[in-house]
């Protein structure tokens, strides 16, 4: 009977041995409530970039193109277009502002007929107001408006791994996969302003004749600007929280430093 609960209190000295080692590794490789609060500081923010940017890319209203009132008719032409879908509209002159001479805003009420571009699927190009899209440009904004939502959730993946299981080596990862979002983002504005470009200048030949447009960038695109900078942002403070602490503690000394 001895033997036995000398057995019974080794096992449970064993027990208790490990299970404080395994604490204290826990304790050794995670992140200080400090740290912890600095990376969820930084993923609100990228949130934030992360939902700028869905609103961007989900909606059309990337830029408007508008025709002129003084069309001898009740009723003027105007469209707005983003990645994925354009929509033209006819409006009631009466309801556009009196001191504007164009059409528009898109955002007023009024007869819509919306269509999802075909270069997708059959690469034709689509028609607007006489004018022709060029589908290898728009075809690559969206491409990469895609990959930049792409690398967008795998930083949130991989800062949500560090926060749950302590991984503190993708932190750096998700830093560079917000960096690139961002990046990428304003470079899929930028190739889409030359698709704009590229569709007022691709006049139709064919009758009836083109009307004389003109065009101003909308909220989806100030959008897609804010969430570029704000990825930009939020991958720069992810990566400072990876950096040593040895070289801003030099800088920046302690005051029991300060006072021996």
């Amino acid at each position: 009977m001895m033997m036995w609960s000398n057995f019974l209190m080794q096992e449970e000295d064993r027990r208790r041995g490990a299970s404080g080692r395994r604490a204290r590794g826990q304790h050794k490789s995670g992140l200080s409530p400090e740290q912890e609060g600095k990376i969820k500081l930084a993923l609100l923010l990228t949130a934030v970039g992360a939902t700028l940017a869905v609103l961007a890319v989900g909606t059309e209203f990337w830029v408007e193109l508008n025709t002129f009132k003084a069309n001898g008719s009740a009723v003027c032409d105007a469209a707005h277009l983003g990645l994925w879908k354009m929509c033209t509209k006819r409006l009631w002159q009466a309801d556009v502002p009196a001191d504007r001479e164009t059409c528009g805003p898109a955002a007023l009420p009024g007869e819509a007929n919306c269509t999802y571009f075909k270069f997708f699927t059959t690469g034709e190009n689509a028609r607007i107001f006489q004018r022709t899209t060029k589908n290898e440009v728009n075809l690559a904004a969206a491409v990469i408006a895609v990959v930049g939502l792409a690398f967008m959730a795998l930083g949130c993946l991989c800062v949500i791994m560090v926060l749950s299981k302590g991984a503190e080596s993708l932190l750096r990862v998700g830093a560079v996969c917000f960096g690139l979002s961002g990046l990428l983002l304003l470079v899929s504005l930028e190739v889409f302003r030359h698709s704009v470009r590229a569709l007022l200048q691709r006049v139709s030949p064919e009758p009836p004749p083109a009307p004389a447009l003109t065009y101003e960038y909308s909220w989806s695109l100030g959008c897609g600007v804010g969430a570029g900078l704000v990825l930009m942002l939020g991958g720069g403070c992810l990566l400072l929280l990876t950096l040593p602490p040895w070289p801003w503690g030099s800088l920046c000394p302690k005051q029991g430093h300060r006072a021996t």
